[in-house]
């Protein structure tokens, strides 16, 4: 593409137009701006909870350990649903302060979770911990494994 000068020369046009490929660009940008909040599903009368990340669990608290099976443990002990409020209100005077941390598989029902409520409630602890991690595998067995050291032997 050659194009006249002022001089009467031929000279070679070098630069770029890039009127057109702005223009496409702002389309798109437009496009992606008035498509994207419909990818934003979320329903306004649900309050999502928030997670705190990076805060670790003290393991100066109770724990209450709930394998996929329904299993519970408190710090490490097997324990039935009858005496786990028992064993939490004796467990209550060794705590610096009335704490409980639930540990449980993804797969436990949420009507267990609210049975531990119930008795940290009963024996008057402050404050509840739901661990954001479900009990892995290895965790579950060593659980089952110690308990069953401590009923044989």
């Amino acid at each position: 593409m050659t194009m006249k000068t002022n001089k009467g020369k031929d000279a070679l046009f070098t630069e770029i137009n890039i009127t057109p490929l702005t223009d496409i660009f702002l389309v798109l940008l437009i496009i992606m701006m008035v498509v994207a909040p419909t990818f934003q599903s979320n329903d306004s009368s649900i309050s999502i909870p928030e997670i705190n990340s990076g805060i670790a669990i003290e393991h100066k608290n109770a724990t209450v350990s709930v394998t996929k099976e329904g299993d519970m443990y408190l710090n490490g002990n097997p324990v039935t649903e009858e005496s786990l409020t028992d064993e939490l209100v004796a467990l209550k005077d060794t705590l610096e302060e009335p704490e409980l941390v639930v540990k449980a598989d993804e797969r436990v029902k949420s009507s267990k979770i609210m049975e531990i409520m119930n008795a940290a409630q009963g024996a008057e602890y402050k404050k509840l911990i739901v661990a954001g991690e479900p009990l892995s595998k290895k965790e579950q067995k060593n659980l089952k494994d110690n308990s069953e050291k401590q009923i044989g032997g």
